[in-house]
């Protein structure tokens, strides 16, 4: 059993509420509520909410005031303390670095590995830096490269690949789509049941 273990975790989901569903609500914009558990072409994705934002005249600043009201799912930090007690951990996630600040100060300030959004001086977000093409999936490569081990947790579409390129992998409150489609992924709803199935594959 190696003792060189990282633990990836997604973010929103996972840890925290989506945040482009919190968003939609407090803008009243429906069609925001849309995530990568709907669509797995996040490109696309992204390329959609940014000309919604632009044709309701919201930028950064809108979004980040949001944001800064998001708590925690209950039972994140602790289970994530825990983690970080027994082993490495880090957060990969497709969210942007001017998004998830308050987030991860409300976590702990954890390790995240996310990509950055281009901000024009008015505050209008004009387009984003992907860190790296199928970037869940590309740093658990580099991890096993450099000789980790990776266990790895999510709940869309585009945490599959990591959680199947992992020596474990798990499902996390995913939709019953995803589970149905990956009936051999251990599934959760849980924290401690999580906690449990990772401490367990350590």
């Amino acid at each position: 059993m190696s003792e060189l273990n990282i633990v990836c975790l997604d973010l929103e989901g996972v840890l925290v509420p989506e945040i482009w569903i919190a968003f939609s609500k407090a803008s009243g914009i429906p069609e925001l509520r849309r995530t990568t558990r709907d669509e797995p072409d996040y490109d696309k994705l992204m390329r959609w909410r940014l000309g919604i934002l632009k044709e309701h005249g919201l930028g950064l600043k809108d979004i980040q005031d949001t944001i800064r009201t998001i708590d925690p799912l209950p039972g994140a930090r602790e289970f994530l303390d825990a983690l970080r007690a027994r082993t490495q951990a880090v957060i990969l996630s497709d969210t942007f670095t001017q998004f998830a600040q308050p987030l991860m100060e409300k976590l702990g300030w954890p390790t995240l590995l996310c990509n950055a959004l281009e901000v024009a001086p008015d505050g209008e977000i004009t387009g984003y830096r992907i860190r790296t093409a199928q970037s869940k999936l590309s740093t658990v490569k580099a991890l096993q490269s450099v000789g980790f081990d990776t266990i790895a947790c999510g709940d869309s579409y585009n945490d599959l690949g990591m959680i199947r390129a992992s020596k474990a992998g798990f499902l996390f409150r995913s939709t019953e789509k995803i589970i149905a489609d990956n009936p051999d992924l251990p599934a959760f709803e849980s924290f401690d049941d999580l906690r449990d199935a990772i401490f367990a594959a350590l």
